[in-house]
């Protein structure tokens, strides 16, 4: 996943896009809402991680105005405020987890992975396109009963793939999933790793759709 983390402690937010990198993510890190909304509005997330007492005003502010597109992204609150009341307001104004700091780091990437389940299409996350089984809570992919080893980012494009069945997603899209803001992207490089995971898990899984972009299994449509 794409993962946008919203946290002012230096420290505790270098901790986080650590943590949340070494378990397979991209993570993009701010320390403002200002500069929160400018990624919002430059890059597509499927996951923001929250803070609530920021430089420049109240996440929830934040929350609200995601809710307010429609945005389907899921946010994840993980603030020092631990009343009651400032839980039910966070998860009332549209949060899907709550999160009170001090936090162990392993329990944060456990409730993100947990609330991205949720989202997920499929009702036991995991998906069969010929021989090969895709399994996203164990983040695994088998092939004719034998695991086969993705890198990071290959599994990035195989795991955005698989939560939209059937979906066209461009280019662009992936290259979106796959690098933060600030990383440079080779012109090729999508077409690097979609070579790669063919290789490795057979040339039927990923569709090339001709203009558009790529899709989880079936035949070339124009």
């Amino acid at each position: 996943m794409k993962i946008l983390i919203v946290e002012d402690e230096a420290a505790l937010g270098s901790a986080v896009r650590e943590r949340v990198r070494e378990a397979g993510h991209v993570a993009d890190w701010f320390t403002t809402l200002e500069d929160a909304r400018a990624a919002m509005a430059a890059s597509l997330y499927d996951f923001v991680l929250l803070d609530l007492g920021l430089p420049d005003g109240d996440g929830r502010i934040f929350l609200r105005e995601i809710r307010r597109t429609g945005s389907p992204v899921a946010v994840l609150i993980a603030t020092a405020r631990d009343q009651i009341s400032e839980r039910i307001a966070g998860l009332s104004e549209g949060a899907d987890d709550y999160l009170v700091k001090p936090y162990d780091l392993n329990e944060l990437v456990a409730r993100i992975e947990a609330v991205a389940r949720r989202y997920a299409a499929l009702p036991d996350n995991s998906l069969a396109v010929g021989d090969v089984v895709i399994d996203l809570a164990r983040r695994q992919l088998v092939r004719a009963g034998r695991m086969v080893d993705l890198s990071a980012r290959e599994w990035a494009i195989v795991e955005l793939l698989t939560r939209r069945p059937g979906a066209v997603c461009s280019r662009d899209l992936i290259e979106d999933v796959l690098y933060g803001l600030s990383e440079d992207v080779d012109s090729n490089a999508v077409e690097v790793f979609i070579s790669r995971i063919r290789k490795k898990a057979g040339a039927e899984l990923i569709t090339t759709v001709r203009g558009r972009g790529y899709r989880l299994g079936g035949t070339d449509r124009p």
